[in-house]
């Protein structure tokens, strides 16, 4: 008994089918327009790609906040010392002043490079296994963050420094989502 349903094409009918559905020539909605708002549509060069990748990823990101973190920490350091410096018994010579303005600097920067080195190294590596990016992310890097600085003084420190950096994490991260600010209504 022959089956009416089953459609059979000779080879020249398949050939102009599949002509029709694979041509670039051909066109099924000639009228569908693409936004190119947000940048141009297109293939992205081998370098381009290459760059991308690497700008995205967690050593990159760590190495990144490290050099950002330093040069925040040498300038806070700097506002640091010119309104407070040491107190002495003796007026210090210029010299006392600039060897220790530089010492607070070095000490300030090397502290903000090493926790954001930390930090965004810690997030990263979180967001890539997690594999989501949401404000869980912030306050686990926090948490470990904080136990990793405060464990040179003990467990109890280390437990504590976990709470104060994953609550600190979580109020930024908070904030930058939620103000109008860092996102403006409209």
């Amino acid at each position: 008994m022959d089956n009416s349903s089953d459609v059979k094409l000779t080879p020249d009918e398949f050939q102009a089918v599949l002509k029709y559905l694979v041509s670039p020539s051909q066109r099924q909605y000639p009228n569908i327009i693409v936004p190119q708002s947000a940048g141009r549509v297109g293939i992205q060069p081998r370098e381009e790609v290459i760059m991308t990748t690497v700008a995205e990823s967690c050593p990159f990101r760590a190495c990144m906040s490290f050099v950002v973190g330093g040069a925040l920490g040498g300038f806070i350091g700097l506002f640091n010392s010119s309104i407070a410096p040491h107190q002495t018994q003796v007026q210090m010579t210029t010299r006392e002043t600039l060897i220790d303005m530089k010492q607070t600097i070095v000490s300030n920067a090397k502290q903000f490079a090493t926790i954001g080195f930390m930090f965004a190294g810690v997030e990263c590596c979180i967001e890539s296994y997690r594999a989501k990016s949401d404000w869980k992310n912030s306050v686990y890097a926090g948490g470990v963050t904080g136990g990793l600085l405060g464990f040179r003084a003990g467990i109890k420190a280390a437990g504590g420094g976990a709470v104060a950096f994953a609550a600190f994490s979580y109020a930024i991260d908070y904030f930058m989502h939620t103000s109008t600010l860092f996102n403006p209504p409209g």
